[in-house]
């Protein structure tokens, strides 16, 4: 696995998932395989995105949430500051991605990211020179 790599939130989600247990196994393989390689990044939106669903969706108490929250920032943790917020606008009008899509997309390229593992957006696209990989097809 060459390059840094970007974590979309339900990655992290699915460590919890306990009714899809191939998914979780993936995702608690794949988060502890780029922390070992230090090549795993995810910025402050994945990390809100991940304490509100798996509390929220998933039932995980928030204590254990929030100490997952502190594990998972043991990655690169990209911030989100206005320019990221406005280039993320500019891709909603050019590639009609949702905002937080874009704001994912925008984080990932601010870091120098190729590769960002999601389920949400489709496989095999190339967008801002990130390759998007489904880590669980």
């Amino acid at each position: 696995m060459a390059g840094r790599s970007f974590l979309d939130t339900n990655v992290l989600v699915y460590t919890d998932d306990a009714d899809a247990p191939a998914k979780r196994d993936r995702a608690v393989e794949l988060v502890g395989e780029h922390r070992r390689l230090r090549s795993g990044v995810i910025s402050t939106q994945v990390l809100q995105e991940y304490f509100v669903a798996s509390t929220r969706k998933l039932g995980v108490d928030a204590k254990l949430a929030r100490r997952k929250v502190e594990l998972f920032g043991r990655l690169e943790v990209v911030g989100i500051g206005i320019d990221d917020i406005t280039d993320a606008i500019d891709l909603v009008r050019l590639h009609q991605v949702s905002f937080w899509d874009a704001l994912i997309i925008r984080a990932a390229r601010a870091a120098g990211c190729t590769r960002l593992y999601s389920e949400d957006l489709n496989p095999g696209w190339r967008i801002e020179g990130l390759t998007v990989v489904n880590p669980f097809a």
